[in-house]
This record gives structure tokens, sequence and C-alpha cells, in this order.
């Protein structure tokens, strides 16, 4: 099993959403950078385990935790004019962005916050605390995952 985080703006998809989406499941669309979409499209297995980080807003921090539900398959939103992430480069049968379902596993007792997780030496080659980092998909190793699930 691999392990993940995944940022989302709250205001736009938090928890809570996730939370209260039928089945506790919903796709996690508009992923719109090669290097997330490569992971989404070829590293993210059934039954891998997520953390959701809120991001860009007043307090960014992991929040829950949810898991891959369906592997990786086209985003359709690139495909409708309608939809906020629309991208007229992208077709059905040659579709240039991908998306994964994720299912809701629980929320934290906490937020581990952005500024909490900087202080931990253990967690320096997070890719979240290293700067310059702005993926909104990144991978979190084994012992990286233990540790922050003991800051809860």
């Amino acid at each position: 099993m691999n392990y993940w985080l995944m940022k989302s703006e709250p205001d736009v998809f938090g928890i809570d959403d996730l939370a209260s989406a039928p089945g506790k499941t919903d796709h996690w669309d508009g992923v719109r950078n090669y290097q997330a979409r490569n992971m989404m499209r070829d590293e993210m297995k059934k039954g891998d385990q997520v953390f959701f980080y809120h991001s860009n807003c007043k307090e960014p921090g992991i929040v829950g935790i949810m898991k891959i539900a369906r592997e990786g398959y086209p985003d359709f939103t690139a495909f409708d004019p309608e939809e906020k992430y629309y991208d007229p480069k992208s077709d059905a049968d040659n579709p240039r962005w991908y998306m994964v379902d994720v299912r809701f596993v629980r929320k934290l007792k906490r937020i581990i916050t952005l500024r909490e997780l900087k202080q931990h030496e253990q967690l320096k080659d997070l890719a979240l605390v290293r700067r310059g980092n702005r993926l909104s998909i990144m991978p979190v190793n084994d012992a990286q995952w233990e540790f922050i699930l003991q800051l809860e």
C-alpha cells in the first residue's frame, strides 16, 4: 500500500463535502499538473491511504484521512465546456487529465497544521514542507505517515 497527501481548498471541496457525499465517496477532479496527473494515473492504487489537506485557507493543515476507492481514469470535467476545469486540448479518445475516486475514512482528532509539520525534523523530507513545492498531490512514505498519525 502507498500513502499520499492530497490538497484541496476547503471552500471548493473540503473534508466535510467528502464526508457528506453519497457513499462518502467522490471523484478528485480538476488536477491540471502533469506530475500530479501521472501519480493519479500510474501510481495510486485502490486501498491506498491519503491525508486530506486543506490548503489556501486561514490555517492550512491535514484534516482527515481518505482512501483511494477507484484507480485513475479520464477526468471527464476536461471534456465539458460548461465545467470549471474544461480543457479544449483534452478529448475522450486521447485524454490529457485523469482523476481518482476517494472515500472518506475519518476526520483527524485535530488539524495538524503546516506550521506544526515544519517543526519536526522527522518530516524534513516530506514534500509538503520543502520550499517551493506546490504540487496538489504528493507521496508520503511509511515513516512519515506513522509519525504524522502520532501527532494527532
